[in-house]
């Protein structure tokens, strides 16, 4: 399980990159529209004043049940050692578990 403080920086995150989402992408449209340095560079301005991680890449993908941040399936949302506890209790249909 993961340490609670790190789930809720995560979550803390995701709000504000929904928050800044809009003015980011509008930004982002405006420089590649503009033929001026000047005018880039202050655009360019406008990306940096806003806090550091509303941005995307900041991100992470976490485990639904645990919380863990590594070994993700984006299908599921889950981590692999969860999945195959899954798999194993015959919780995913379709799905077939491995034994050796």
């Amino acid at each position: 399980m993961a340490r609670k403080s790190w789930i809720q920086r995560e979550r803390k995150r995701e709000k504000l990159e929904q928050k800044y989402r809009l003015i980011r992408r509008s930004s982002k449209k405006e420089i590649s529209k503009v033929s001026s340095l000047t005018e880039k560079w202050e655009i360019h301005g406008k990306l940096q004043s806003s806090p550091r991680n509303s941005t995307p890449i900041r991100l992470h993908r976490r485990c639904f049940l645990t919380g863990r941040s590594r070994a993700n399936y984006r299908d599921f949302g889950l981590s692999g050692y969860i999945l195959r506890e899954m798999v194993h209790a015959c919780l995913l249909p379709g799905a077939t578990r491995s034994s050796w």
